[in-house]
């Protein structure tokens, strides 16, 4: 069968530990010469967005899109080795990646609200990267809002893997916005409870299906190959 399997990232694949904000805040410093009053708003949000209501929020002129990225990847370099020391891998996400990567006409890539560079050192920090087709996911750069992310991973695997435009999609994610971005596109949605939001936010959110982690394989592939939704 033929499956596009979208992960997202932190607080799905990954626990940052922080990093996260850490990075929106040092790229927002290394562009205005100020410490950020208040911290970035994340949840599932993009990083166009993130920085884009960072610069608003504090009555500040947003740069160009090319300069702000720029200063987040390498805000995300720099903390590639606080992120090794204190973040981790979740658990399952080795076993699922791996697992999902194997199948013979699945498509394992990643929905993130990160850009491009920042994904990468965020999965190469614990060994992730390797189980992912990166060079056919959506990224932050890509779009402001998460449904349309969707649309660019789906170019993206027509263009480098053959699937055809109607190869049906789920997305794996932690947060409403994951939930929100499936039910949009009509793509199915498997749901993580691993992160801030609890099941039954979730669930009135409008997924079917709410895993506490990864943790189970079989069952996680089982639902892959047939989640509600999934056209």
């Amino acid at each position: 069968m033929q499956l596009i399997v979208l992960w997202d990232i932190d607080h799905t694949l990954i626990e940052n530990a922080g990093v996260s904000k850490e990075i929106y805040a040092a790229a927002f410093t290394a562009l205005t010469g100020a410490r950020p009053v208040t911290g970035a708003s994340t949840q599932g949000r993009t990083d166009r967005l993130i920085m884009r209501d960072m610069f608003r929020g504090h009555g500040l002129p947003e740069p160009g899109w090319p300069v702000v990225e720029a200063a987040l990847a390498r805000a995300g370099e720099e903390r590639a080795e606080g992120l090794r020391r204190r973040g981790r891998a979740l658990p399952g996400a080795f076993e699922a990646l791996a697992a999902a990567s194997s199948r013979d006409g699945w498509v394992s890539s990643v929905l993130t609200g990160n850009i491009a560079a920042n994904a990468r050192v965020k999965l190469s920090a614990f060994g992730l990267d390797g189980l992912l087709d990166l060079a056919v996911g959506a990224y932050g750069a890509d779009a402001e809002q998460r449904p349309d992310l969707v649309a660019a991973a789906r170019r993206r695997v027509r263009r480098r893997r053959g699937l055809p435009a109607d190869a049906p999609v789920v997305l794996v994610g932690d947060t409403p916005r994951d939930v929100e971005a499936a039910l949009a596109t009509g793509s199915g949605i498997v749901a993580v409870a691993s992160g801030v939001h609890g099941r039954d936010e979730l669930a009135v959110a409008g997924t079917p299906v709410v895993l506490p982690d990864l943790s189970d394989t079989a069952g996680l592939l089982a639902l892959l190959e047939n989640v509600p939704g999934r056209p």
